[in-house]
């Protein structure tokens, strides 16, 4: 089972984080005392489209290998057989840019009622960054794997375990081929330690957790990682098979080496019992005003609202606003970069009147799904959706209500 026992040099890892980002995050509850993690600061984070690498959240269970990039080497097993290093990946390979928002799927797990265990995510585990690297299948079609044919790409992460579990995900070899990137730099410069050093797995538009840090290793096979499927000692299927599961209180999920779909959302809806955490629900947060001083209209008496929105595989297809709680909405204008996998800018112009106003916003993606309202009681799981709900679950994951992230506003009159 997952260990988790504090760790002792998790709060000297933290701080060290927290000032080489210069105050640009700032630490997360973890109840547990065992995850090191930082989220976004400020709402501010989110009125732009690319994240600076020092408000980019972080967050690992173990402490950061000491890698030496010289020595490093990623294995490729399964349906696969040899060994990569670093500078082949850099040198060896087309390099390629994609933008990635990067959602820890626990993003949002503060926000259930009763509390679920671990990381106390408000809505600052989410950032978007330009990743430069190697593209997968390059990788893939050069030793002889160019077809999907219903196979899976398991990734194992060089971090090592308190506990006896190795940390390994697995996501479908059609995603790998279509847009995964074997990453060594970020936002234009070499892949910061915390953030994967030297190698780390980008899935654009999918939760972080697939986007495994410090890759060593790479495997093909039929289906995912289950127990014993990998040639080293340990549990190997806890971070595919039982944590980043979505399940009611209580349920103990099977193991399954495929699963019929793999949209989250689809999953949601009923495709599979105990869904697995893949491509990112959609999500919109407000990044400006950021509810902590008051604002003053503009001479045409206008407020600006500014935010993100993002869908995972999807598209974004509408954002709306809403300054006076919910009673009603407005829609937003869409602008800037238009990425798959990356957030979308919205901004709104608002006619503010003098007081106090409650902002919420919320985004529907290109299927039509929209974000809910609020988390369901535990009780509610499948039903929670048709009741414009998003189901508490044991592990707090994939939640995107948007009433928990709204904020208040004090609107002054302009000077005159």
């Amino acid at each position: 089972m997952v260990a988790e026992n504090p760790r002792e040099t998790r709060h000297e890892e933290i701080d060290a984080i927290v000032e080489a980002k210069a105050g640009g995050v700032s630490p997360v509850r973890d109840e547990a005392d065992k995850y090191t993690v930082v989220g976004a600061a400020d709402r501010s984070t989110f009125a732009d489209w690319l994240t600076p690498i020092e408000e980019h959240f972080v967050c690992h269970r173990n402490d950061i290998p000491d890698a030496d990039e010289a020595a490093w080497t990623v294995s490729l097993t399964g349906q696969l057989e040899g060994s990569l290093s670093p500078s082949a990946v850099r040198e060896e390979y087309p390099t390629v840019a994609v933008a990635h928002t990067m959602e820890c799927a626990g993003n949002g797990r503060g926000q259930h009622e009763p509390e679920t265990g671990s990381v106390q995510w408000g809505f600052d585990a989410a950032a978007t960054a330009v990743w430069t690297g190697a593209p997968v299948r390059a990788i893939l079609r050069d030793f002889g794997v160019d077809d999907a044919e219903g196979r899976w790409l398991t990734a194992v992460g060089g971090d090592r375990s308190d506990g006896d579990d190795v940390f390994a995900r697995s996501i479908p070899l059609e995603k790998a081929l279509e847009d995964a990137v074997l990453a060594y730099g970020m936002n234009g410069e070499a892949l910061p330690r915390e953030h994967g050093y030297p190698l780390r797995l980008i899935v654009p538009g999918w939760y972080g957790v697939n986007n495994v840090k410090w890759v060593e290793e790479l495997r093909v096979a039929d289906g995912m990682v289950v127990d014993g499927a990998l040639d080293r000692p340990g549990d190997h299927a806890v971070w595919q098979q039982e944590s980043y599961r979505i399940h009611p209180a209580g349920a103990e999920p099977e193991e399954c080496e495929t699963v019929p779909a793999t949209d989250t959302w689809e999953q949601l809806e009923g495709a599979v019992d105990h869904p697995y955490t893949f491509d990112a629900n959609v999500m919109s947060v407000i990044g400006a005003p950021d509810g902590r001083s008051a604002v003053a209209p503009d001479p045409d008496g206008q407020v600006e609202i500014r935010g993100v929105a993002w869908a995972g595989d999807d598209a974004v297809e509408r954002v709306e606003l809403s300054t006076d709680g919910g009673g009603t909405w407005g829609d937003a204008e869409l602008f800037g970069p238009d990425y798959a996998g990356a957030w979308r800018l919205f901004r709104y112009d608002w006619v503010a009147e003098p007081g106090t106003h409650a902002l919420l916003s919320r985004a529907t993606d290109a299927e039509g799904r929209r974000q809910p309202a609020r988390i369901s009681e535990p009780d509610a799981w499948r039903d929670a959706l048709e009741d414009d709900a998003f189901p508490w679950n044991e592990g707090g994951y994939a939640a995107n209500a948007y009433e928990p992230n709204g904020l208040t506003v004090e609107v002054v009159a302009p000077e005159e």
